[in-house]
């Protein structure tokens, strides 16, 4: 290694730029996103889980052809659940899709709120 080392410019991004940036990958397709009534309905779940202990720290991933939110127990942990949303199965078996640990498909659909309700905890009877 040598002694003397160029220093690092940082050169701010101007925001028309980024948005132009922004821009261009949505219109190439490069990744799919969860939008603002999809994530509040997941963040809606999340935050009740929270609460009650079950859940503790999630993860979001945007990937070219899927957007994944995944639930973990622990942070040092596997994913508990994954919610991922296909378009690519939207006219087929429905773009929303809830996963457990092990691979398991718990439940497919169009609606989000009707495939995140098999995460929801049921009331019981009590005799």
């Amino acid at each position: 290694m040598s002694e003397t080392t160029d220093p690092i410019d940082f050169r701010p991004r101007h925001a028309g730029q980024a948005a132009a940036l922004d821009s261009a990958h949505r219109e190439q397709g490069r990744y799919t996103s969860f939008d603002r009534y999809e994530l509040a309905a997941i963040l809606d779940l999340y935050g009740r889980k929270v609460a009650a202990g079950a859940w503790r720290d999630y993860a979001i991933d945007l990937l070219r052809d899927t957007a994944v939110f995944s639930v973990y127990r622990r942070a040092s942990e596997y994913a508990l659940y994954r919610i991922e949303k296909d378009p690519r199965l939207a006219r087929k078996q429905g773009a929303y899709s809830v996963i457990a640990a092990g691979g398991l498909i718990m439940k497919r659909g169009h609606d989000l709120k009707r495939v995140l309700n098999v995460l929801e905890d049921r009331l019981d009877l009590v005799r």
